[in-house]
């Protein structure tokens, strides 16, 4: 090969390896400008996003925010007593009323206070918030689930409270730091539970407690009266049994001796129907022989006698 054809050879391979450059540049240039308003589309949406959901956040201390946490409270405690109540019952095969626990979960005074923001709003416009959240029970219900602890050896409600971090003031139980989310579903406000709150676990075990014992005591009062009620009816069957002693009669007083009638009453009623009767006649007492010694015979005439 000449020296020209040479020379000519290696300008083609120059040339293509920088056209080959060239477009390499020119596609990744390309490649740049097409992405460049896919990423700030997507930018954008997301700043959309942000902004819409911090539009739509909704206040922790929200008056309707309050009222749907209490509803919560209240109908979550509920199911949770309901449960724990029947598993007591069952165990010790007795019978519960069906409205008793809803009647004392009801009785509980729900309060909250101090709500603040925990997390800002996400994505989804919920917001994580923290409260002081107290329950008020009466102080029958404390009493009584002491009692249950108690006979299963089972720790102190001083204790447990101690442990999960909840006050107790009286017959109050404050949990300091509740945890709850809210934000709009459907342009509504929902109020979420965060998690498994120590205050709803305790506050349900006192509530089924205080039913099951009151449900014990019922059930010992009724068995009582019913012993009771047996031997009252023994003890009469018994009496009916037995011969029955007799009281004897006062005895009969004798008729007083009728009253001789007298003599003015004899003669009044000569008269009458009744007859009289002639007295016998008093004999005459002997005569007495004369002790005179000087005379030798006497010589006594009877009238009666005979000759």
């Amino acid at each position: 090969m000449s020296v020209a054809n040479k020379s000519l050879s290696k300008w083609y391979k120059v040339a293509g390896v920088g056209i080959a450059c060239s477009l390499a540049l020119a596609g990744c240039d390309r490649s740049e400008k097409e992405e460049t308003p896919e990423t700030a589309e997507v930018t954008e949406q997301e700043t959309e996003v942000s902004e819409n959901a911090a539009a739509t956040a909704v206040s922790c201390d929200d008056p309707i925010v309050q009222d749907r946490l209490k509803s919560a409270l209240k109908n979550t405690l509920n199911q949770q007593a309901q449960t724990l109540a029947t598993s007591y019952a069952n165990d010790a095969e007795i019978g519960l009323s069906s409205g008793v626990v809803t009647t004392k979960t009801n009785g509980i005074v729900i309060d909250i206070q101090n709500a603040a923001t925990l997390q800002a709003a996400n994505a989804n416009g919920m917001t994580t918030c923290q409260a002081s959240v107290s329950m008020t029970l009466p102080s029958e219900d404390l009493y009584q689930a002491s009692q249950v602890q108690a006979a299963n050896n089972q720790p102190s409600l001083q204790s447990r409270l101690a442990q999960d971090n909840i006050r107790i003031n009286n017959n109050m139980l404050v949990d300091d730091a509740f945890t709850y989310v809210v934000g709009t579903q459907g342009g509504q406000i929902r109020t979420r539970i965060a998690g498994q709150p120590a205050l709803l676990t305790v506050v349900s075990e006192v509530v089924a407690s205080s039913v099951y014992q009151s449900a014990l005591e019922e059930q010992r009062a009724q068995r009582a009266a019913q012993q009771a009620e047996r031997r009252r009816e023994t003890a009469q069957n018994n009496n009916d049994s037995q011969p029955r002693s007799v009281t004897p009669a006062a005895p009969v007083r004798p008729a007083a001796p009728a009253t001789p009638p007298s003599v003015n009453q004899n003669n009044q009623g000569s008269s009458a129907t009744t007859p009289s009767t002639t007295a016998p006649a008093t004999p005459e007492a002997p005569k007495s022989t004369p002790k005179d010694e000087s005379i030798d015979m006497v010589i006594i005439e009877d009238e009666n006698a005979t000759y």
